[in-house]
């Protein structure tokens, strides 16, 4: 018997063929599309008000970094709650549960994505850099939130939330707070429908203890809790337009986001959960493309030159 064979697998089984695939399906990777739009739009901006001109290459980065930071946190919460998703009806055919990516995989993966996010980081600016490691920090604390706390929702709020801003930071290499007005109104849209995404879960979340706004407060109270969260997010919005002199576009836009919430949550009810994928998925999709959109315009009208 060889040494090695002594040493207990920790981190599970050999990765099955097609491991990249199935590492990408493990972390949603088409998911970017809900946080990348808000991180353009704060990017754009800020060289529209540094020398309104589009600079391609940090544009490119700040999108590497988006997805490789967003591509850790989410193998993170994978490897994390794999027991708890086990659990879970709804969410024990996930790939590190069923074995189609390893532990091991997913660490893997997870340490090239934050090396890669740290790699655009320093290639961005010394700002950057420097506050990288505190955008990774809530991105690991998140998983683990719902075993202390009811709010759960709230430090993955936060965590979005340092898209934009951080996207700001990558252009000018200083602080704005325009940047954290928008910052704020992403993360609190994303707690929001996060509120919603979780009252699928308050039967299995309540038997096996892990603690969410559903499971503590009830089904109705999180709807109403995401309704107050996207109407916080608008005031929000607004207010970003006004701190940057946003045009006409921008506030079509913004309208746009206000008829999408509406029709979120006439979808979405205490007693009939059946529409909350299309709730979350493709409306949810469909406010960050069509508010970024519309922001791009208004960019261009007002001079955002390539």
């Amino acid at each position: 018997m060889s040494a090695d064979s002594l040493i207990p697998d920790l981190f599970g089984p050999e990765p099955r063929p097609g491991k990249v695939k199935a590492f990408l399906r493990l972390v949603m990777i088409e998911h970017s599309v809900f946080a990348l739009p808000f991180a353009y739009i704060a990017a754009l901006s800020a060289m529209f008000a540094e020398d309104r001109t589009v600079h391609w290459w940090r544009l490119f980065l700040v999108t590497v970094a988006m997805v490789g930071l967003r591509t850790f946190a989410m193998a993170c919460n994978r490897i994390i709650d794999r027991e708890i998703d086990a659990r879970n009806p709804r969410t024990a055919n996930r790939e590190i549960v069923t074995g189609a990516v390893s532990v091991r995989s997913a660490w893997t993966g997870a340490l090239v994505a934050v090396v890669v996010f740290l790699g655009a980081a320093a290639m961005l600016n010394p700002l950057c850099l420097a506050l990288a490691p505190i955008a990774v920090i809530p991105m690991v604390v998140y998983p683990y939130g719902k075993r202390f706390t009811n709010f759960p929702h709230a430090i993955l709020g936060l965590a979005q939330a340092m898209g934009p801003i951080g996207a700001w930071l990558a252009v000018t290499g200083s602080w704005s707070w325009d940047a954290v007005i928008l910052g704020l109104a992403v993360g609190i849209w994303i707690g929001g429908f996060d509120l919603i995404f979780g009252s699928q879960d308050v039967a299995a979340d309540r038997a096996h203890g892990v603690k969410s706004v559903p499971a503590r407060f009830g089904i109705t109270a999180a709807l109403y809790g995401a309704r107050a969260c996207h109407a916080v997010t608008v005031v929000l919005l607004a207010w970003y337009g006004a701190a940057v002199g946003a045009g006409v576009f921008w506030w079509v836009g913004l309208a746009i986001v206000v008829a999408a919430f509406l029709y979120e949550h006439s979808i979405v009810r205490p007693g009939d959960l059946s529409r909350l994928n299309r709730a979350f998925f493709s409306v949810n999709g469909f406010i960050g493309i069509a508010l970024f959109v519309c922001a791009l315009l208004d960019l261009a009208v007002r001079g955002l030159g390539v």
